[in-house]
C-alpha cells in the first residue's frame, strides 16, 4: 500500500481581549478554514492532512485540536473561543512549534510538509520564554524541515514583524467584516494552492498567498483600494 503524503497543518489563533471586536466573524472565518482543509484533503486524496489547532492569550496557551485528523475537526465556538488578555505570541508560536515537531519526530513520516498559520490582529506583548530573536532561529531551523510559515496581521506593521522573525509569507487585514472575509478567501485559495504545489513538487516555501497573476498585481496602497474590493466582490458574486 502506497504511502501518503503527510501534510501537518498548525494554525495559531489569537485569542487576545483586542480580539473580541471582531470574535464573530474570527470564528466563522476559520470555521471556514476547517471545511477548506476538508475540501482540499478530497481534492489531493494522495495526501494526509491534520490539523493542530491552538489558541493564546496571558491566561496560557489552548490547544483546540492536536495533531486531529480531518475527520474528528470541530468547530470553535463561544465556549471555545473566549477572547481576553494580553498577546504572548512568541511564547505561543515556540511551545506549539516545539509540541508539533515532537509529534513528527516520533511518527517519523516518509514524506511531509508542515503549513504554519498564525493569526493576530495585534504585535507581541506579554512572553516570557522566548523572544523575536528565539523565534527566528527556530523558524530558520524548521524552513529546512519542509516547514511553510504564513503571517496574518492586522493594526501593526505586518511585514516589519514578520521580516523579524524570517517569515515571508505575509498578508494585512483590515479589521472589517468584508476585509477578513477577503482575508479568509484568499487563505482559501493559497491553501488549495499549496496542496497543488506538493502534487507537483514545486517549491511551496515562498509566494504562499500568490496563487494567480491578479493576486500578485494588487497593491497594499490605500489609492487602489477600489480595484481590490471590487476583484473580492466578484470572489463573492457581488
Amino acid at each position: 500500500m502506497e504511502t501518503k503524503h503527510k501534510v501537518y497543518n498548525l494554525i495559531i489563533l489569537d485569542e487576545s481581549g483586542s480580539m473580541q471586536s471582531i470574535k464573530k466573524t474570527i470564528m466563522n472565518g476559520f470555521n471556514e478554514v476547517v471545511q477548506t482543509i476538508k475540501s482540499v484533503a478530497l481534492e489531493f486524496p494522495e495526501q494526509e492532512h491534520t490539523v493542530s489547532f491552538v489558541s493564546f492569550n496571558s491566561s496560557g496557551i489552548k490547544k483546540i485540536h492536536e495533531n486531529s485528523k480531518i475527520e474528528s475537526l470541530n468547530q470553535i465556538d463561544d465556549r471555545t473561543y473566549q477572547p481576553n488578555g494580553g498577546t504572548p505570541l512568541f511564547d505561543a508560536m515556540g511551545a506549539s512549534f516545539f509540541n508539533l515537531n515532537w509529534i513528527i519526530e516520533k511518527e517519523n513520516p516518509k514524506n511531509y510538509n508542515v503549513l504554519v498559520t498564525i493569526l493576530t490582529d495585534g504585535e507581541e506583548n506579554a512572553s516570557k520564554e522566548h523572544t523575536a530573536q528565539s523565534i527566528k532561529e527556530i523558524i530558520e531551523l524548521y524552513k529546512s524541515k519542509n516547514w511553510t510559515f504564513t503571517y496574518i496581521g492586522a493594526n501593526h506593521d505586518v511585514n516589519i514583524f514578520a521580516a523579524r522573525i524570517s517569515i515571508n509569507n505575509v498578508m494585512k487585514f483590515e479589521t472589517s467584516e468584508e476585509d477578513m472575509q477577503r482575508m479568509f478567501t484568499r487563505d482559501r485559495d493559497a491553501r488549495m494552492n499549496y496542496s497543488k504545489k506538493i502534487r507537483n513538487f514545486e517549491n511551496v516555501a515562498n509566494d504562499y498567498f500568490q496563487t494567480n497573476e491578479e493576486d500578485k498585481e494588487i497593491p497594499d496602497d490605500k489609492e487602489k483600494q477600489p480595484e481590490k474590493k471590487s476583484f473580492f466582490k466578484r470572489l463573492f458574486g457581488g
